[in-house]
C-alpha cells in the first residue's frame, strides 16, 4: 500500500535547535499542511558526535512552537537495517566501489578530465585488487563505500531557487566507519516514509542534484524541493550558539514565534495562524539577520 505524500523536518541532535532551525522547521511544516500532505519528524542520529538526550530535546522544543506530526518520530538509528539492504543491492549491482582517500589526498589529487571543481576525482574508481590490497595496508584503515556514477553534474527544481545544477560526482554511500552517509539515508528515509516534499536550509541545495540522482537509480519518485535562507548573525555567518540567545530555552516559545512571524512579514504569531498567512510565492529570497532581543 503506498502511503499518503508527506514533507518533513530532520534534525541532527548535535546542538540544541537555535532561531534558525526552528524557523526552517515551521517553514517546511507550512508547506506541509498548505499542501495537504502529511508532516513527519525524524531526528537523523547517525553520527556518533549526536546525543539523544539533544535529540529529545529539539522534539520538545517542535512540539512547543506548535508543530504537530503525524507519525512517530523516526529515529535513523532504528533503520540501520534499511540502509544496509540498500548499499547491498548497490553493491550486488556493481555500483559501489572502495574508496581509501582522506579528504587531505582528494585536495591534493589532480582534477579529473571534464569534471567540475570539487568533484571526487576517481582516484580509487579503477583500482585493481591487488591496489586495494595495497592501499588498505598502506592507509591502515576500513575504506568508504563511493557510487559509481555515469555523470558530473544534475539538475534540480527548486521552489525557491527555480532550476539549480550542481556536481554528481562518485560520492559516498558508506563511511569508512561503516555508518551509512547522510547522502544515501536521507534518500532512502525519504522513499520509506512517503516524503514527496524536502523543505531545509538552503546551504544543503547543492547536496540535491546527488539525492536526486541516487533516488532515480534506486527507483524512487523525486520529491519536490525547496530550500529556504539561512538565519544569519550580525556579521552574515550562519547563526550559532555563540551569537547569545538563540535557543528556545533562551528566547521563550512566544518571543521565538513573534521573531519567527516578523521574519517572513506575518501578522500572526502561531503556526496555524501564519498557515492561514501562508504563501510560498511570497517569501523572502534572501537569508534573515538575526538580532536577539
Amino acid at each position: 500500500m503506498s502511503l499518503a505524500p508527506a514533507g518533513r523536518f530532520a534534525p541532527s541532535p548535535s546542538a540544541d535547535l537555535h532561531i534558525g532551525n526552528l524557523r526552517t522547521a515551521v517553514l517546511a511544516w507550512l508547506f506541509a499542511r498548505s499542501t495537504g500532505r502529511r508532516f513527519l519528524l525524524r531526528v537523523e542520529d547517525l553520527d556518533d558526535r549526536t546525543f539523544s538526550d539533544i535529540g529529545t530535546r529539539q522534539v520538545d522544543d517542535l512540539a512547543a512552537i506548535g508543530l504537530t506530526w503525524d507519525a512517530p518520530v523516526e529515529w535513523q538509528t532504528g533503520h540501520r537495517d534499511r540502509y544496509d539492504a540498500v548499499i547491498k543491492q548497490l553493491q550486488d549491482d556493481g555500483l559501489l566501489y572502495e574508496c581509501y582517500c582522506s579528504r587531505k589526498d582528494i585536495a591534493q589529487a589532480p582534477q579529473a578530465p571534464h569534471a567540475p571543481q570539487g568533484a571526487y576525482p576517481g582516484t580509487c574508481r579503477e583500482l585493481t585488487a591487488v591496489e586495494r590490497e595495497s592501499r588498505r595496508a598502506e592507509t591502515g584503515r576500513p575504506p568508504a563505500l563511493r557510487l559509481r556514477t555515469d555523470t558530473f553534474v544534475g539538475t534540480v527544481t527548486d521552489l525557491v531557487h527555480g532550476s539549480y545544477t550542481g556536481i554528481v560526482d562518485d560520492f559516498v554511500v558508506r563511511r569508512g566507519d561503516g555508518v551509512p552517509a547522510y547522502n544515501l539515508a536521507v534518500v532512502v528515509d525519504d522513499a520509506a516514509s512517503g516524503v514527496d516534499q524536502i523543505v531545509r536550509g538552503d546551504d544543503l541545495l547543492s547536496s540535491s542534484p546527488r539525492q536526486a540522482y541516487l533516488a532515480r537509480l534506486l527507483g524512487y519518485p523525486e520529491p519536490t524541493y525547496a530550500h529556504v535562507p539561512l538565519v544569519l548573525n550580525e556579521d552574515g555567518a550562519r547563526l550559532a550558539k555563540r551569537d547569545g540567545a538563540v535557543t528556545l530555552a533562551e528566547i521563550g516559545v512566544d518571543r521565538a514565534l513573534e521573531q519567527i512571524a516578523g521574519s517572513l512579514g506575518y501578522a500572526a504569531t502561531t503556526v496555524a495562524g501564519m498557515l492561514a498567512e501562508f504563501d510560498p510565492a511570497a517569501l523572502p529570497r534572501q537569508p534573515w539577520i538575526y538580532q536577539p532581543g
